[in-house]
């Protein structure tokens, strides 16, 4: 079983590559509605949630105003970003069990499932190994989708390196 200091620095570092990743989407809204950067910031600021900031993007990315290119460059990335915010929405809403020791073995998520019948909640996942190399890989991949962001942007006529 992992230590509790290594899940929490593997999720900490989880935390601080979404965030920077999500924060690009400033510069695509930018591009796909061609305003400059401060309103965009309005626009991702007003929507506060992931989710409701991917919509936006990939709703602005399908229209027939938007190059063929772009859309489908910027549908392709958010389509791994949503892909890797089921493991950035999990350890950032789930509790944590710990064992005899006090140390993490397990997290469950705190969302309800029900069916016709039963309301169940909880999934109960163990923090092995496997778990962990699954968390490295998704840190990894938000790190690679950060960079083709990037290069996107940079590719962008509208872009300004005013970082």
């Amino acid at each position: 079983m992992p230590a509790m200091s290594d899940i929490l620095l593997r999720v900490g570092r989880l935390n601080y590559v979404w965030t920077n990743t999500e924060s690009l989407l400033i510069y695509i809204i930018a591009h796909l509605l061609r305003v400059e950067k401060d309103a965009a910031i309005i626009v991702f600021l007003t929507l506060n949630t992931t989710r409701a900031r991917i919509d936006l993007v990939e709703r602005l990315a399908k229209l027939s105003s938007t190059p063929a290119e772009d859309s489908h460059a910027v549908l392709a990335l958010m389509g791994r970003l949503k892909r890797e915010s089921k493991m950035r929405n999990k350890y950032n809403h789930c509790i944590y069990s710990f064992d005899e020791n006090g140390e993490i073995s397990s997290t469950q998520l705190m969302r309800l499932v029900e069916d016709d019948r039963h309301v169940k909640y909880g999934k109960v996942e163990q923090l092995d190994l496997r778990e962990i190399e699954r968390l490295e890989s998704s840190i990894k991949e938000i790190v690679e989708i950060s960079k083709a962001l990037w290069a996107f942007i940079r590719a962008s006529p509208t872009f300004h390196d005013e970082l």
